[in-house]
């Protein structure tokens, strides 16, 4: 049974990484398939990433996921908050019984310095010297999959990346990030106190480049100059509240 990775963030959230390696049937055997899709290995990370809400918490209705029309599944009743995630042989998936969650997981390649315009605004470009004449592909995918998490995490769609979706500081020596969202004037940034610890909601926890196979964190280092697709992969997290 390929998990390849996962964590228990709390006492109701969980995460889990799943390396494909199954059939098609092992997971038709096991899960229901909620649309039709015609591209055989896409199918596969479709069952995958739904076989991972229930290999996360067993009790999870597969049999109640509705389809919004942004293409985001859900449950009516919100008995779980979900999101789910493929890259390549790789399904990652988010479940949590009180928190809405977003989740994404990427391949580092090229093509991110290509769209680094359409996601980072000024400010952002400067503060992770996105500007360098040979940007950090890595960096810039982490910053990328922080932001498509908290895309995923809103649920609704039509959210413009660069105004709407703010990266501001990141705790020192952590993967954490925290996140200014807004959208149609509405800020959903907001501060709690718990224990004189201030919490900023959402914040993006990334899982750097590569996997190890454990939980790890660490900073956005100045760029590294690396040209190719990376062999690994970025996994980002974003939850409400911070936990």
């Amino acid at each position: 049974m390929p998990i390849f990775f996962q964590d228990r963030i709390n006492e109701t959230t969980r995460l889990g990484i799943w390396k494909i390696e199954e059939t098609e049937h092992f997971f038709k055997g096991n899960v229901p398939q909620h649309r039709d899709v015609t591209h055989p290995h896409k199918r596969l990370q479709h069952l995958a990433g739904r076989f991972l809400l229930q290999f996360l918490f067993p009790d999870f209705p597969y049999h109640l996921i509705q389809v919004a029309d942004t293409r985001r599944p859900y449950l009516p009743n919100e008995e779980y908050h979900f999101s789910i995630s493929h890259c390549g042989d790789y399904a990652a998936a988010i479940v949590s019984k009180t928190n809405r969650v977003g989740i994404d997981i990427e391949t580092p390649t090229q093509r991110v310095i290509r769209i680094k315009d359409k996601f980072l605004n000024q400010r952002e470009k400067t503060e992770w010297r996105a500007n360098e004449h040979e940007p950090d592909i890595i960096s810039l995918t982490l910053l990328w999959s922080c932001k498509e998490a908290v895309f995923k995490w809103y649920g609704n769609g039509g959210v413009d990346f660069r105004k709407e979706i703010q990266l501001k500081q990141q705790h020192e020596g952590t993967g954490i990030i925290d996140c200014l969202f807004s959208k149609n004037n509405t800020e959903l940034l907001t501060e709690n106190r718990d224990d004189q610890r201030t919490i900023r909601c959402p914040v993006c926890q990334y899982y750097p480049h590569p996997f190890y196979g454990r939980r790890t964190t660490g900073e956005l280092r100045p760029p590294r100059h690396t040209h190719g697709a990376g062999t690994g992969g970025v996994l980002s997290v974003a939850t409400i509240p911070a936990v």
